[in-house]
């Protein structure tokens, strides 16, 4: 029995000695890539090697890949606690041929590692094999000397893989292990395949087709080879258990959740949903995801969400989630740590969730077990929508729910309410697919924009309309490439420059810079004189001024990501930015508003290294040599095996393709001018710099020197001048607080002294001029101790405003009640009110009936008093 840290380090060890490039796992978000929601198999990283758009320096790798399948096409967030082995979080160990070596070394690899390195015995593990792919039926028959009946041929439903629908694609052949006859189930390919005997551990899938749109297979070039053998069922295996969750990945962590739950029944599925989802949400946050209610970061709130719940069902009082970080860190800490890094940040962003869905829990809860209990067989789509909307429960939430009470849910109602909901309009660009900019029509372009801001070169296409021309005429808009140009498309958070491109009689405005699918650079913008062709020879000038101001910003930015860092800690990670000639925009991953000291230190940091005017210094490395000698990648962006490495100063060092000063004094100044948050869990800092900054600091001395002239003041003098304003305007608001006591100790004993006889009480009804509310509840308190039984009702006009309070002493208000009283004249003035017996109030908006409502509560009273 080997541990599951054991076994990963045992099969990259393996394949290293196999001449294979050990590559670290890549994180959960698939960079710039919009087809996947999470990384859900090892092979997601070397997708546009095996397409062959991305070359690496090695043709052989090994990885263990940590994974997540809770969203989009791969799901299996509903099984998760229902079955031994389905996970939102788990690790695919996998060995890639790219051109290199094929079935018969990938088949003797596998055989290998599983018998002589974990020596798995020979009679417990069958083979499947396409059932058209004799090549591999051979080699496992006659060179593994696999006994026939232990090899069995599948067809394509579950032994032909595909990338899509078009490109790679290939047979597979899979390696069972038989957990033996106690176990229900039998071999692959019979009937009673389905059962928990022979289960997969193994998939070997070899690359050997190209399929085209009409379904033909074409042999690729090179055939490659992926593989994928999962960690905990493996483990399993090796560990001598049948369950998942049985072995040493989730022993620890099931420990810790029996201590948040001791009286639970250690049969009980939530102790599972549990131990597998802290973690799926610890990763997810670790590679910089963070619950909301868009994409990514609301599959973690759906994770999150149905954990609470399944605490809640468990009994589990307050917030707990995060308690069980500990334990998946002493589990999983060493191999990754960075885990272990962000553990405190990965608890407050749990805590934060648990407390914000603790709100709504109970009473969600207490609304589904009421529509549980009423419905006949099915929930209806609009309650299982109101459950989402108003309390946060996602639909896989209420469907686990639902099914733990044999209950169906009305998807299809579901889904009406939520497109009712999501309609809305989004503004489109001026140019995007006007301009062609997914057509991927040119051919990737040459920047030569670091060095130069100025090249001539010929146009090798022209797009009109998202369509290729020949011809752009004066007053055409559309985009020009060319084969190289100075001009930076935009990327990384870096706008696109603006410029012009020049020819005899010809000038074409550059308003805009992007690069389409293909990576040709786009010049979008409009011809203002001349016609521009197919070959023309063009002077391209790119904005000096603006390249310059937006270089500051861009290396400001760095700057800022470091000095963060620094102050507020290490999880910070980008979540986006803005670099704009104007400003910069940078947002990052923090759990609450940044403090005027934190703000202060921030500024200080950045701006210290501008006064140190430190060289900027770029190299160009491999990606893993970038971050081994300490470079930053940063969340989300896609980096190619070779990097560009921007080091500023002593403080920031970042793999960057944008656009940098020459030295750190080059930015001028640095201003933060706002700082708030934008999302859960996610902060923004507005800043200025350069010329910006001087502008900035132009409008605050304008600024400054107008109030103090206004305060007849010295600009020194103007903090002492604002305090003495303000003392006085305390003391004014003193003397008007007194004088408006007195004025209604006045009035309020002419109001005494008028009030109405009827029967055993006083009545007071009136209208007063200059009272606010406050002091209309005060008058209303006073006249009923002068009067003793009373009732009264007193108004205040603001405009079209009308105040109003009523008042009923004590001993009264078993016949009367302020409440009715008061709405009884609000009533009549467009309004309605409320309040105890004795004290209520009102308000209304029209004071032109407001005398005849006041006229009116003699009759009120007195008919209360008649009954």
């Amino acid at each position: 029995m080997i541990s599951s840290n054991e076994i990963r380090s045992r099969f990259i060890g393996y394949f290293e000695r196999q001449g294979h490039q050990a590559v670290p796992s890549s994180p959960l978000v698939p960079a710039n890539d919009p087809t996947l929601l999470f990384t859900n198999a090892g092979m997601v990283q070397f997708k546009d090697t095996f397409l062959g758009t991305e070359p690496r320096s090695y043709n052989r790798a090994v990885s263990s890949q940590r994974c997540v399948r809770a969203g989009g096409k791969h799901n299996d967030l509903e099984n998760v606690g229902y079955t031994a082995r389905h996970h939102t979080f788990f690790e695919m160990l996998g060995n890639f041929s790219f051109g290199d070596y094929f079935k018969r070394e990938a088949i003797e690899f596998a055989w290998e590692f599983l018998t002589v390195e974990l020596k798995l015995p020979v009679d417990k593990l069958f083979v499947t094999v396409f059932e058209d792919d004799d090549e591999a039926e051979a080699i496992w028959l006659n060179d593994i000397g696999v006994a026939p009946d232990k090899l069995a041929r599948i067809g394509a439903k579950d032994n032909f893989w595909q990338m899509g629908d078009t490109g790679p694609c290939g047979p597979c052949s899979e390696i069972f292990y038989d957990h033996g006859p106690e176990i229900a189930g039998g071999p692959p390919g019979t009937p009673e395949e389905d059962g928990d005997r022979y289960i997969e551990i193994w998939n070997l899938v070899f690359m050997q087709y190209n399929r085209a749109a009409d379904g033909t297979l074409t042999p690729l070039p090179k055939p490659s080879v992926d593989t994928g053998m999962g960690l905990e069922r493996v483990a399993a295996v090796m560990q001598h258990v049948h369950d998942n969750y049985d072995t040493d990945q989730f022993v620890h962590l099931l420990k810790a959740v029996r201590e948040l739950a001791p009286d639970a029944d250690p049969a009980n599925r939530s102790l599972r949903v549990l131990a597998d989802h802290i973690r799926a949400c610890a990763f997810l946050i670790v590679d910089g995801v963070l619950p909301s209610n868009e994409g990514r970061g609301f599959v973690l709130r759906r994770i999150l969400r149905r954990a609470i719940r399944h605490g809640f069902q468990l009994g589990i009082e307050g917030t707990f989630f995060y308690k069980l970080l500990p334990a998946l860190v002493e589990e999983m800490g060493q191999a990754y740590p960075e885990l272990t890094a962000q553990q405190d940040f990965v608890g407050k962003v749990i805590r934060q969730e648990e407390e914000r869905f603790a709100e709504t829990l109970d009473q969600g809860m207490k609304l589904l077990d009421a529509a549980c209990e009423a419905a006949e067989g099915t929930l209806d789509g609009d309650t299982v929508f109101k459950l989402y909307d108003t309390y946060g429960f996602p639909l896989d939430l209420t469907q686990d729910v639902a099914r733990e009470r044999d209950l169906q849910v009305d998807v299809a109602g579901f889904d009406a309410a939520m497109q009712q909901q999501r309609e809305r309009a989004r503004a489109a660009s001026r140019f995007g697919a006007a301009a062609g900019l997914d057509a991927g029509v040119g051919e990737a372009s040459e920047f030569v924009g670091y060095e130069a801001l100025s090249a001539r070169e010929s146009v090798q296409a022209l797009l009109r309309d998202g369509q290729a021309a020949e011809l752009l005429g004066a007053g055409d808009e559309g985009a020009v490439i060319l084969a190289s140009t100075p001009f930076y498309a935009e990327s990384g958070g870096q706008v696109g420059d603006t410029g012009e491109l020049l020819g005899d009689g010809l000038r074409f405005v550059v308003e805009d810079t992007r690069k389409d699918a293909a990576g040709a650079i786009m010049h979008l913008g409009r011809v203002v004189e001349g016609e521009l062709r197919v070959g023309t020879a063009l002077h391209a000038q790119v904005d000096e001024q603006r390249r310059a101001d937006i270089i500051r910003n861009h290396s400001a930015t760095h700057l800022l990501h470091a000095a963060l860092r620094a102050v507020l800690g290490t999880h910070v990670q980008q979540k986006g930015s803005l670099v704009a000639p104007d400003r910069l925009r940078f947002d990052f991953a923090h759990l609450q508003a940044m403090s005027a000291d934190e703000i202060a230190e921030v500024e200080a940091r950045v701006n210290a290294e501008i006064l140190a005017n430190h060289a900027a210094e770029v190299s160009v490395s491999s990606y893993q040599e970038a971050l081994d000698a300490g470079a930053m990648a940063l969340f989300g962006e896609k980096y190619g095996e070779t990097v560009r490495v921007m080091r500023l100063g002593d403080t920031s060092c970042e793999l960057c393709g944008g656009t940098h000063v020459g030295r750190t004094g080059d930015i001028g100044l640095f201003k933060i001018i706002s700082e708030g948050g934008v999302a859960a869990g996610v902060r923004r800092v507005e800043a200025v710099t350069g010329r910006g900054a001087l502008a900035w600091a132009r409008d605050l001395d304008g600024l400054v020197n107008g109030l103090a002239a206004r305060l007849k003041t010295a600009p020194d003098g103007l903090g002492e001048r604002i305090d003495q304003v303000l003392e006085r305007q305390r003391e004014l608001e003193k003397e008007l607080k007194k004088f408006k006591q007195e004025m209604g100790a006045q009035q309020g004993g002419d109001l005494a002294a008028s009030a109405q006889s009827i029967g055993p009480l006083k009545l007071v009804a009136a209208s007063l001029d200059g009272i606010d509310g406050k002091a209309l509840r005060e008058m209303v308190d006073d006249l009923k101790n002068r009067l003793g039984s009373a009732v009264i009702v007193l108004a205040a006009v603001n405009g079209s405003k009308v105040a109003l309070v009523a008042g009923v002493s004590d001993d009264q208000t078993k016949l009367i009640k302020a409440g009715e009283l008061v709405n009884h004249v609000a009533s009549q003035i467009g309004g309605k009110g409320g309040g105890r017996p004795d004290m209520a109030q009102a308000g209304g908006n029209q004071p032109e009936n407001l005398p005849a409502a006041l006229a009116s509560v003699t009759d009120f009273v007195q008919g209360k008093l008649a009954n």
